[in-house]
């Protein structure tokens, strides 16, 4: 049976591209398009569609209106194909996130490329993907002000100094990353006394304003990792855009170029198994909710090496490929539900650090 699928985009050429792609494909099938957010919620009860493809900017009532209304009425998987994030307003497209939409997918602003083969099967595999995707209706996030009130009681134990004994953290996510990276890094307090390294698979054109969304609804500071410098505690870092992020033998950042064959760049594995070489035992592997197996032999290699290892479950993850594939190599030491990993870190590193002193 074909997945089918809402179309709604208020661009005449974009439509027509995004139906020619998805219509290549023999197992979905665009079974309704709509102009506008009112026109896509008429459709739905109608249509039953399996996935949602909408654009953020629109007439009348844009992505985010309409994304609020599919999650309160009709929980369905929302695939968002936007423009990369605006200069003047970097957390718009990561407002559809926290309304429910589950991905994103850029859109050049000049239209969508039907000979654009990457864009082509990425658009094809997400809508795959998404259509196995599980939603519910959208529970509102707790506020900042309230989970800072959390952080403060989470945190019993004083925040100590790092030193050469201290744990340094490696996520990788992918799929509903985004969100599950918010919640983890929103329960870690300020001072939190361990560095920490994420790659998030996000299309090209998201990293700045991924990073500016969750700069705002957390407490350690995040920054885009330097070659050549060191990480310091109570920071977040992340790798630039298209490029594979190590720890070189002198313990500092260093960048290597995408390969042609590659699938993922940045990648998970390449991260953990820099990480791994040089850190051993003191390292804390996390990978999240995400398509694919990326991370899984990163974090066999953590685990080898004697650190510690925690993969989200499947219950909380929008997509449970990379986790579970850590899960069956025998990586994840420990899996967990999304809101007690940060717990879970902070107890391990307050426990090192008091160890050390």
């Amino acid at each position: 049976m074909s997945i089918r699928v809402l179309l709604v985009e208020d661009s005449p050429i974009a439509m027509m591209v995004l139906k020619r792609i998805l219509g290549s494909s023999p197992d979905i099938e665009v079974v309704g398009t709509a102009t506008t957010g009112q026109e896509g919620l008429a459709l739905i009860p109608k249509i039953q569609p399996d996935v949602i493809c909408t654009d953020y900017f629109m007439p009348h009532m844009n992505g985010l209106e309409f994304t609020s209304h599919v999650m309160m009425d009709h929980p369905l998987p929302i695939l968002v194909v936007s423009a990369s994030v605006q200069e003047d307003d970097p957390h718009r497209i990561f407002q559809l996130l926290e309304a429910g939409a589950v991905d994103i997918l850029p859109k050049p602003r000049t239209g969508l490329a039907p000979d654009n083969v990457l864009l082509k099967q990425a658009l094809i595999n997400k809508v795959k993907v998404l259509s196995g995707v599980k939603v519910f209706k959208k529970k509102r996030l707790p506020s900042r002000q309230t989970k800072l009130q959390q952080n403060n009681q989470l945190i019993k134990q004083p925040v100590l100094p790092v030193d050469g004994s201290s744990k340094i953290i490696a996520v990788g996510a992918s799929t509903g990353g985004p969100l599950a990276l918010q919640q983890l890094f929103m329960g870690l307090p300020k001072g939190f006394p361990s560095p920490i390294i994420c790659v998030q698979h996000i299309s090209q054109g998201f990293l700045q304003g991924l990073i500016d969304w969750l700069r705002s609804t957390c407490n350690v500071a995040i920054e885009i990792a330097q070659a050549g410098q060191r990480p310091e505690a109570g920071k977040i870092y992340f790798p630039s855009e298209r490029q594979h992020l190590t720890i070189d033998a002198r313990g500092r950042f260093t960048y290597a170029d995408r390969l042609s064959d590659e699938i993922h760049c940045p990648s998970v594995d390449t991260l953990f198994l820099s990480i791994a070489e040089f850190y051993g035992r003191r390292t804390i592997g996390i990978l999240l909710s995400g398509m694919g197996r990326d991370g899984a032999d990163g974090m066999k290699a953590i685990a080898d090496a004697g650190g510690l290892t925690i993969a989200q479950d499947e219950k909380t993850s929008v997509v449970f490929g990379m986790p579970k594939a850590a899960i069956d190599l025998g990586a994840a030491q420990q899996v967990l539900p999304m809101d007690a990993i940060a717990p879970a870190i902070i107890t391990l590193v307050n426990r090192v650090n008091q160890q050390t002193t």
